[in-house]
């Protein structure tokens, strides 16, 4: 499969939108970090603490099942590769903004940080948030927007998220067009 063929199906799995920057990121083959085996990883456009943020966040948004989660296969990592790299700075800032407005969520309704409260309380105002970043059109893109959109991209363009979550047949057979769901298994790369 050509980078084009992968950025055709990731825009599919994305409802077939992408934001300039995310295109950027994927023509330019976004190479894993050059970091030595053995050695933290430290985020390059947000602070350690956004770091571990986006990391919860994102495995939030695709947890481990019987295939690896968001944290598993690193897009935490990727999504601040991706900020660094290929955003502006005034979209870096407006995406730090709104882990800052997350936290500060937490803290009124848990009274701890985002990354302390119990999952139920994370996935409460992530669901909040979710439905108020796309219930009213901003004239930015906002934030869990964005987030979500780097985790998806960051996980189905991972190894696993390519091999372990999607199925792939290079030459499909017949079509069957009303097949339940309980015999597919699993959703079918395009």
């Amino acid at each position: 499969m050509d980078r084009r063929e992968a950025i055709r199906r990731v825009a599919l799995v994305l409802g077939g939108t992408i934001s300039a920057p995310a295109l950027a990121g994927l023509l330019a083959g976004c190479e894993k970090s050059a970091r030595a085996p053995g050695t933290a990883w430290v985020p390059r456009a947000v602070s350690p603490e956004q770091g571990e943020m986006i990391a919860v966040i994102a495995d939030l948004i695709i947890p481990t099942t019987d295939t690896p989660g968001a944290r598993a296969v690193g897009v935490h990592e990727f999504i601040d590769t991706m900020l660094a790299d290929y955003y502006d700075a005034g979209d870096r800032a407006r995406f730090a903004e709104g882990l800052t407005t997350l936290d500060a969520r937490a803290r009124a309704s848990c009274g701890e940080a985002f990354v302390r409260c119990a999952p139920e309380r994370q996935i409460g105002l992530i669901v909040q948030l979710d439905h108020d970043t796309f219930a009213s059109p901003q004239p930015d893109r906002p934030f869990f927007r964005t987030m979500k959109e780097l985790t998806l991209l960051g996980y189905y363009t991972s190894e696993a998220g390519a091999t372990s979550e999607l199925r792939y047949v290079a030459v499909p057979g017949r079509f069957e067009g009303c097949v339940p769901f309980t015999a597919i298994g699993r959703t079918w790369a395009v």
